[in-house]
């Protein structure tokens, strides 16, 4: 039974004009959070026909009934973070709950970087995807947080990955970015014990997204969520219940962990 726990709180979802954060920000927004939505440009939903733009993305979240607003730019952009900031809480006001969830394995052309292996993959595929999933994190982080703090309360979910916990290849630099993630987690959330923010992460398995299914070859026996068998791909609303959990006050006590939300493909301890 849904409820209205968030009600009252400010969410924003970076990368959520589509796919995984879309779900995310549907799910605050079911629970009475005022969402704040983002891509890169007003375009980007339309890639895999999810929507046909930012606005009519914004718009299916405004059926829960609350405030939603849609921001664009590069979140390794400083000063393009700053215009989000600055929009978000003229519209909203300031921003109760942050989900870092813009990044992705995408390079420079705005692919999957080929090749994409430790040792020959582009330079400047390194660059964007550090900007992409690194910087950009650490960023929005530093624009959203030093608010937080002052008030004394709010609630950080990093998106990290399942890839950051085991060893990979192809998609190295992506995986090696999403364990700093995990570890920036641990280290803001040691940072500001004393200040009443709580700083976590979601590590996704892989996920029936619309790029996911667009840009990989998928294996048809995972598909199937109803069998008993959790040796299959996540449907996105498992991974937004996870994140949904961490930003209320049902995880007051919960800070600087990973919860991994990937059917135990990377079980072990540590």
């Amino acid at each position: 039974m849904t409820t209205r726990e968030l009600s009252g709180i400010t969410a924003f979802v970076t990368g959520s004009g589509r796919g995984l954060g879309h779900v995310m920000a549907d799910r605050l927004a079911e629970l009475g959070a005022d969402v704040a939505i983002h891509d890169l440009d007003w375009t980007q939903p339309a890639k895999y026909g999810e929507f046909a733009d930012l606005g009519e993305s914004a718009r299916h979240l405004g059926r829960h009934g609350t405030r939603v607003t849609a921001v664009t730019g590069n979140i390794g952009d400083r000063a393009a973070v700053a215009e989000m900031k600055r929009k978000i809480e003229a519209e909203l006001g300031d921003v109760h709950v942050l989900v870092n969830c813009a990044g992705g394995d995408i390079g420079a052309k705005g692919t999957k970087p080929n090749p994409n292996n430790a040792l020959d993959i582009d330079y400047e595929d390194i660059k964007v995807l550090t900007e992409n999933n690194l910087i950009g994190t650490m960023l929005v982080c530093q624009a959203f947080v030093p608010p937080m703090v002052k008030r004394g309360s709010g609630s950080v979910i990093n998106i990290a990955s399942a890839a950051a916990h085991l060893g990979c290849s192809p998609e190295v630099v992506y995986s090696t970015l999403k364990a700093a993630v995990v570890h920036y987690t641990r280290c803001l959330a040691k940072e500001l014990i004393d200040e009443g923010v709580r700083i976590n992460a979601v590590s996704p398995g892989a996920t029936k997204t619309a790029r996911f299914q667009a840009t990989r070859v998928v294996d048809p026996a995972r598909m199937d969520s109803s069998k008993r068998s959790l040796n299959r791909y996540a449907e996105p609303e498992e991974i937004a219940e996870a994140v949904a959990f961490l930003a209320g006050s049902r995880a007051r006590f919960i800070n600087g962990q990973v919860i991994r939300v990937d059917g135990g493909f990377t079980i072990f301890p540590g």
